[in-house]
């Protein structure tokens, strides 16, 4: 099945003007909304972590250029120093492009890779969803309530060391796609971002201990074939866990469905016709 051309596809100019169209309409949102955006940040850390994780900063995938992956690098020592130490409090908003602002040249941001319609480019500030991806990672491990959330519609390189599930991270793209989660619980939380020598690393700290942690896993993973375009499917799950009666579980909730398209052919794979799929999956054919 042909996957129909957006308008703003057909010429730079139009993509220029869709851009800025749907940035426009998020800088009313932010003025007249009533949300309370996170912004106070405080250097000392506060006393409970609630998850952490690293990943990897230069990867093998596939042809991509280097010299971009180490230009992300730079983007990402930028982009860190506008969320790292970050508080959110009871009833704040995270956003990240309200926190990151707009990739610039004249904020140091260089050109690093991004993914646009399916296909990697290069970009000013590409790779800042390194960051994104890491920081929902962490959420989906806490009480905190994702509002805003958006993942790649495709799948562009073959799996390489992938630690976390496909489909857990969150892409953002200034402004409009952003990510977004609300702090609806009694606590603050605290964000700390920081770059070793191989990985960007990060944390989630909170004020308060909770009797309870989260555990998330992957579920009903493959890839399927139609119409000779292959695409990839799973599930994420997590499970509330009591820490202090041996992992009792509490509750057990469907975190999102993932169905995208690969752009690699990969080495295995069930070959399935459209009655096979869900409407959901369908509308992404």
């Amino acid at each position: 099945m042909a996957r129909k051309k957006l308008l703003s596809q057909y010429h730079p100019v139009l993509y220029f003007l869709s851009v800025w169209e749907k940035r426009i309409r998020r800088y009313i949102w932010w003025k007249y909304n009533k949300e309370t955006y996170a912004s106070h940040k405080q250097k000392d850390k506060l006393p409970f972590r609630i998850k952490k994780h690293q990943s990897v900063l230069i990867r093998k995938l596939g042809d991509a250029d280097l010299v971009l992956q180490y230009n992300k690098v730079e983007n990402l020592k930028i982009a860190i120093q506008e969320i790292n130490s970050i508080l959110i409090k009871p009833a704040e908003t995270f956003s990240f492009c309200n926190l990151v602002g707009i990739p610039t040249k004249r904020k140091g941001y260089k050109l690093g890779m991004e993914l646009t319609f399916g296909e990697p480019r290069a970009g000013i500030g590409g790779g800042l969803c390194q960051i994104s991806n890491l920081l929902h990672w962490l959420v989906i491990h806490s009480p905190l309530t994702v509002t805003e959330r958006y993942h790649h519609s495709f799948d562009p390189f073959p799996d390489y060391n992938r630690v976390l599930p496909f489909g857990s991270g969150a892409t953002v793209f200034f402004n409009y796609r952003d990510y977004c989660f609300k702090n609806n619980t009694n606590a603050t939380f605290q964000i700390n971002l920081w770059l070793s020598e191989k990985c960007l690393e990060g944390e989630l700290r909170c004020s308060e201990e909770f009797d309870f942690a989260y555990h998330v896993e992957e579920r009903e993973h493959e890839f399927v074939k139609l119409n000779n375009q292959f695409y990839r499917k799973n599930e994420i799950w997590r499970n509330k866990i009591a820490k202090f009666k041996s992992g009792k579980i509490l509750e057990t909730e469907l975190v999102t469905k993932n169905f995208a398209r690969v752009v690699y052919t990969p080495d295995t794979y069930r070959e399935v016709t459209l009655a096979d799929l869900t409407e959901e999956q369908k509308a992404k054919v």
